[in-house]
């Protein structure tokens, strides 16, 4: 179950991140609370290292990321049953091959009554724009209509947070403002990593990274004025 709004929040103390010899992020120190949260940068700049930190994709080499209390070292699996991902292409997490039986995949490895999971599942594809879609091959469905299917297979466990890497880079303006409205739309905490800027409209807080580091962290309208005279 999801937890209240207020209550939600995402450390980062003194976080390293190594690859073999190349350090990918220095010594970050930050706690994320609000409701919709931006992430940009330019490609390298470390924006998808720190958004798999959340959820426990990537590990710190040194420091501590903690989610709602919760080490995602330490205690991985309560992490990722309160961060839900969305990657930037949803056939790298589509696995079934019908719309049904791929939204209902998470709930039958939690073990849940098949009525709880037939249930879940029937509210996910209305709430999703899905309805009718249940039998219906993923193969066959255009690029927004399978980011949906992904995403409703991430939220039907009713997670904490989302956390998104790119989730429009593949879509057209309709399917990008579909999946745009239906993030403004749920009660979930949401860290957005993206290269379009429009989608940042409305959000509470814009991070821009740069080579690892937090370049600045503040208002949309500021981040996104901070990013573009540095890439000017």
């Amino acid at each position: 179950m999801t937890i209240a709004p207020d209550k939600r929040e995402a450390l980062f103390e003194g976080v390293r991140v190594e690859r073999g010899e190349t350090l990918v992020l220095p010594a970050l120190d930050l706690a994320l609370t609000e409701r919709r949260i931006g992430v940009i940068g330019a490609n390298g700049s470390g924006k998808s290292t720190f958004a798999r930190l959340l959820n426990g994709l990537i590990l710190p080499s040194a420091g501590r990321v903690a989610v709602d209390g919760f080490d995602t070292k330490a205690e991985t699996r309560q992490v990722r049953r309160r961060v839900g991902f969305l990657f930037q292409n949803p056939d790298n997490q589509i696995v079934y091959p019908t719309v049904g039986e791929d939204i209902a995949f998470g709930l039958r490895r939690h073990k849940l009554p098949k009525v709880e999971v037939r249930a879940r599942v029937e509210a996910a594809l209305h709430r999703f724009g899905l309805a009718g879609f249940e039998e219906r091959l993923v193969h066959e469905l255009s690029g927004g209509e399978r980011q949906m299917v992904a995403f409703a297979g991430v939220m039907v466990l009713e997670p904490s947070w989302l956390v998104l890497d790119e989730p429009t880079t593949l879509l057209d303006l309709k399917n990008t403002a579909r999946v745009m409205r239906t993030i403004a739309e749920i009660e979930q905490s949401v860290l957005l990593v993206t290269h379009d800027l429009d989608c940042l409209a409305g959000f509470d807080r814009v991070i821009v990274f740069e080579k690892g580091r937090i370049l600045h962290d503040g208002t949309p309208r500021d981040a996104i004025a901070v990013y573009k005279a540095f890439h000017a």
